[in-house]
């Protein structure tokens, strides 16, 4: 287990890292849109959960018992979950935000950054909010030799709580999640069928719709068995806990795949990225020229397409330069001229 958790981490810490590179990218060359802004903040999210809470989880099971002190141990469990919650909603708050270019100026701005800021300032209060009984309730108890990070509810408590714990699921997943797939499918259901160029409105539904539904089956299993322990029922098998909680870091390094591969402005943000790090890589090599990364990585490799094809245009033998040059400063006189006939046509 410590071992895949720690693949995860890598593997998506750095999957998360070039989407923020490519957004930032994309913000400073002003191609930003609504859409990347909060793409941005779910992949940081993404990478806070990989960084701070997988680790935590990898040190646990290799140590066999908790040894990082009271503090983590109170909110660990509260900060993943504030975590994973804001996931959720920032996936809900896209079906608002603008992701297609606007030829008209009076349409607005692609990029509005104040309420933006407002939706994710809104997104994080609440998701803190909602998960603070894991952090009251959690407690460090002996057991045998080892030390275990547990959740003790109160009995005084325990009729509020058991309701919580069904309501708490179903604001913060159950009803984001439906309400999202179900916003991207009508959405993608009538750009395909209805709208003037439905190849182009359809792609970044796609992406959203996908990224939607990956989020959902592998969040489904994580409170799946939080709502099953939570409220008293028999402890679920414990094969189930360690795949659900394998699958709640997997789906945070899933995210940049699905965006690297389906989504164009990405996937030519990675282009680009990649030219400029072979490009100063190579500068210590001598005659290698790199082509100027302007715009996306397409027009860079349109760009150096073009010169080439310029270059060989340019290229001429010698030997028919000399030949057409000759024929251009030749003059024909008419007793030599070999068709007459034509000077004759011309001239009537």
């Amino acid at each position: 287990m410590p071992v895949i958790l720690i693949g995860i981490c890598v593997s998506g810490a750095v999957g998360n890292l070039l989407l923020l590179l490519i957004f930032i990218r994309d913000f400073r060359n002003g191609r930003g849109s609504e859409v990347k802004a909060l793409l941005a903040s779910l992949a940081s999210t993404d990478l806070v959960i990989l960084l701070l809470c997988a680790p935590v989880r990898a040190v646990t099971y290799y140590k066999q018992t908790w040894t990082l002190g009271s503090f983590v141990c109170s909110t660990t469990d509260w900060f993943q979950h504030s975590c994973v919650v804001a996931k959720t909603l920032i996936l809900a708050v896209t079906t608002r935000a603008k992701h297609t270019l606007v030829p008209n100026a009076a349409a607005g701005p692609l990029y509005s950054p104040t309420w933006i800021h407002g939706a994710l300032a809104f997104i994080w209060i609440v998701s803190m909010m909602f998960p603070i009984p894991q952090m009251l309730f959690a407690s460090l108890l002996p057991h045998g030799p080892k030390t275990i990070c547990v959740s003790e509810m109160p009995a005084c408590a325990s009729d509020f709580m058991s309701l919580f714990y069904k309501i708490y699921p179903t604001v913060t997943f159950v009803v984001p999640v439906i309400f999202t797939l179900a916003y991207y499918t009508k959405t993608l259901h009538t750009a395909v069928n209805h709208a003037p160029s439905p190849q182009h409105q359809s792609k970044v539904t796609l992406v959203l719709l996908c990224l939607s539904g990956a989020l959902g089956l592998m969040l489904l299993p994580e409170w799946g068995t939080f709502t099953w322990i939570r409220l008293g029922y028999n402890n679920p098998p414990v094969g189930l806990i360690i795949f659900a909680q394998v699958l709640l870091y997997a789906c945070s390094s899933l995210s940049p795949v699905i965006l690297m591969t389906m989504y164009d402005d990405v996937r030519q943000g990675l282009i680009t990225i990649w030219l400029i790090g072979t490009c100063r890589g190579s500068k210590h090599v001598p005659g290698n020229k790199c082509p100027k990364t302007e715009g996306n990585g397409a027009e860079v490799g349109a760009n150096a397409v073009a010169n080439a094809v310029s270059g060989e245009k340019e290229k001429t033998f010698p030997d028919v330069e000399h030949f057409w040059t000759g024929r251009r400063n030749t003059q024909v006189e008419e007793e030599q001229d070999p068709v007459p006939w034509e000077r004759e046509e011309k001239m009537l």
